[in-house]
Formats: C-alpha cells, structure tokens, sequence
C-alpha cells in the first residue's frame, strides 16, 4: 500500500492489452479534458474541450508520485486518464523523468487526435508502446462516433497515424472500438488498418459500463476475420492477471467501474 495520498498515479490495473499496467494521469481535473466526446466513452460526456496543448500537472508533481510508489510488479507505466492524454505540453519531460527512476517500459495510449502536431510526435516518439485509436472509416463515421472537435478530420488522423508510424522505431498498435456504428464496417476499416500497418491490431468493444453496448464474443470474432492477416488480439482474447490496487477511488475516477 502506498503510504502517500496519489492524485495522479492510478492502479496497477489488469489489463488486456498491456499486462499489469500502472497508469498516469497527465491531465488530472475534476472533469474529463478532450478532442473528442466519444458516444461509448465509460467517463461521460465531454463538457471541456481543448485542442491547444498547455501544462496540467507539473513534472516535479509527477516525479514526486512516482518515487513513492511502494515496491510493485508492473508492466507497463501507461499514461491515459480524464482526457487526451497529448494534451499535456509537458508530456516528453514526464516520460523522460519516469525513465530515469523506472525500469518499466512506457506506454501511452492516445485517441490519435493531435499526432499531426510536431511536438506531440516527438513526445511519443519518447514512449515504448504507441496505442493509438482509430474508430471510423469516414468524415461521417468519426463525427458520430467520436464527435471530435471541429478542426480535427478522418483524414487528418489516418494520415497522422500513418506517417508518424513511418518515424517510430518502436511498437504501435491500432485500438479499434467496435459498436453498433461501425460493426458493418469492419471490411473498410481492415482496409484501413492495412494500410497503416501496425504492429498489433487492438479490437475492443465496450465491456465497462457506459452509453454504447458491447458486442458479443461471437461478434467480435466475425470483425477479426477481416483482419486475419495482422497481428491481433481482442478484449475477449485471454485472461486478465490478477492485482492489487494502489488506489481503487483513483482508478475509479478515471477508467469507471475497476
């Protein structure tokens, strides 16, 4: 258990795509921060949007967490939370001072929204696992779905994702969320994500309680028949590990029900 009171740090949390994962909240606000208002999100409607990148929480704060954390097994340090997480200016500096106090590799999974910007590519050319989201398969598709934004378009972000995936030497994967809107069009999204070539193909569906149903085991299977080819796994796919959490409230805050 962690002696100091965390606002920052949550979990570890078990889960499907990255093990046991400790995760940072770069954003950290009484309300969710974002690009996007996404109709499945588990934390709620977007209310504060933001599309300029500034400071929320310092890096000393940061550091500070990190350096209390008591003797835990984790794999991956993941930075997510309230929000986009590449909304935080200071994203670079946070990964590199983590680096130096932990052995863990460094993930951050983003809604792909700003990988067009160049300050927002070189801080996630920081990290060692890239995740980063793509739900549509159009203009059309996107402002369902996601409701990003205005200045943020389809072919803004498959563009980003595709040319940033050009640069990193590391591993990136393409997290999908599957839902009533998109399920028909899991052959245009393959397509997709054939093109950008990713090294791991994420197909998620909302399992956590929030305004979209999940698809069912069966479902899923039949849109990982489209990407056949590539490397995938599903939320269905295995079994969660077992963990202890530093901080349910904390988790709770930022990723709904644990």
């Amino acid at each position: 258990m962690c002696k100091k009171k965390l606002k920052y740090i949550y979990g570890p949390v078990p889960s499907w795509r990255l093990g046991i994962s400790l995760g940072i909240d770069p954003l950290s606000d009484r309300e969710k921060i974002c690009t996007f208002d996404c109709v499945y999100c588990q934390l709620g409607r977007t209310y504060k949007f933001a599309h300029q990148r500034k400071i929320f929480v310092s890096v000393n704060e940061i550091e500070d967490e990190i350096n209390s954390l008591p003797n835990i097994e984790i794999d991956y340090i993941t930075f997510s939370g309230r929000g986009e997480p590449t909304l935080a200016k200071n994203l670079g500096e946070m990964i590199k001072i983590i680096k130096t106090i932990r052995k863990e590799k460094i993930a951050v999974i983003t809604n792909s929204s700003l990988m067009h910007m160049d300050d927002v590519i070189e801080d996630l050319l920081l990290a060692d696992f890239v995740l980063a989201k793509l739900d549509a398969y159009s203009q059309k598709s996107l402002e369902i779905i996601n409701s990003p934004i205005k200045r943020i378009t389809f072919n803004m972000i498959v563009n980003s994702i595709r040319q940033f995936k050009s640069k990193y030497r590391d591993k990136i994967a393409l997290q999908i969320m599957f839902i009533k809107e998109n399920q028909k069009n899991a052959r245009e999204i393959s397509e997709i994500a054939k093109e950008i070539n990713p090294d791991e193909v994420q197909i998620n569906t909302p399992l956590r309680p929030c305004g979209s149903k999940p698809l069912s085991k069966e479902e899923i299977d039949e849109i990982k028949e489209y990407f056949k080819n590539m490397n995938t796994i599903s939320v269905y796919d295995g079994e969660k590990k077992k963990v202890v959490p530093i901080s349910t409230e904390e988790i709770l805050k930022r990723r709904g029900k644990v």
